[in-house]
């Protein structure tokens, strides 16, 4: 099985104005996940973006890069418009790297993707991992998944779901075990065919609601396949804070490597 990594990268950030090019440990934060991308077993490696800095970046360090329209509501049109430049046949795989998670272990993308191949009752594949805090499961930035005993996805809400009418009743709120809760991970595996349906479908009303584009394939009848990540996944970029993080992990890491 054969798969695209796309990464999606805009300059504009409400919270953290031209994150792609932030420097991280000597190198862009583009390039750190680029890198990472390369690593899976993906057999080729794109950052779209609409920024000619970002294209610039990508190019000086030997990515390859493709320039889509600047009227993209959603890194999945972005992805729709890569594969329609590239000329990618309905049923190739496409897997959506955010440009803001320079931490990404490449064995995830290989496993987003090899389970769409496994699942063709579904059109796009996803991540997760179990939540056990229930101040976690109560932070709205905080995206949850519930999924049907075959993997599949029934809902995706930043509401706690679901909801234990029990433990949640006292104060403190306590998760109880047996709840399974589990937080999304927001890496996706798509096939081609169904990513030039979505952009012809308008923003749904859940969607709409919960600020979360993959209820539009629920909406519309599309399964999604969901399954717990083989690896953690560290958070990716959002704010200052994040960035400090990730500076520190890679050093640490890089420091590391150097030791041996």
């Amino acid at each position: 099985m054969t798969f695209t990594v796309i990464i999606p990268a805009r300059f504009g950030s409400s919270r953290l104005p031209g994150k792609p090019l932030k420097d991280i440990a000597g190198k862009s934060m583009i390039q750190r996940v680029y890198e990472c991308a390369t690593q899976s077993s993906a057999r080729q490696v794109i950052v779209a973006t609409d920024d000619s800095r970002i294209a610039d970046v990508v190019e000086q360090f030997g990515g390859r890069v493709c320039m889509t329209a600047s009227t993209h509501e959603s890194g999945t049109d972005r992805l729709q418009e890569v594969a329609t430049l590239l000329g990618l046949q309905s049923d190739e795989i496409l897997v959506n790297v955010q440009g803001d998670e320079p931490l990404i272990p490449p064995s995830v993308i290989n496993q987003v993707a090899a389970n769409l191949g496994e699942f063709p009752q579904a059109s796009v594949a996803t991540l997760c991992e179990p939540l056990d805090q229930a101040d976690a499961c109560f932070d709205p930035n905080i995206v949850k998944v519930v999924t049907a005993e075959n993997g599949l996805a029934l809902y995706f809400s930043r509401a706690p779901i679901p909801w234990s009418r029990d433990g949640y009743a006292a104060e403190p709120r306590t998760l109880p075990a047996e709840l399974g809760v589990q937080r999304h991970i927001g890496i996706y595996a798509y096939r081609v065919s169904v990513l030039h349906k979505f952009v012809q479908w308008p923003a749904a009303p859940l969607e709409l609601c919960e600020k979360l584009e993959q209820l539009r394939f629920l909406t519309h009848g599309h399964c999604i396949h969901v399954a717990q990540a083989i690896e953690p996944v560290p958070g990716g970029v959002d704010t200052e804070l994040d960035l400090k993080r990730v500076r520190q992990v890679l050093t640490q890491r890089l420091g590391a490597s150097d030791g041996h």
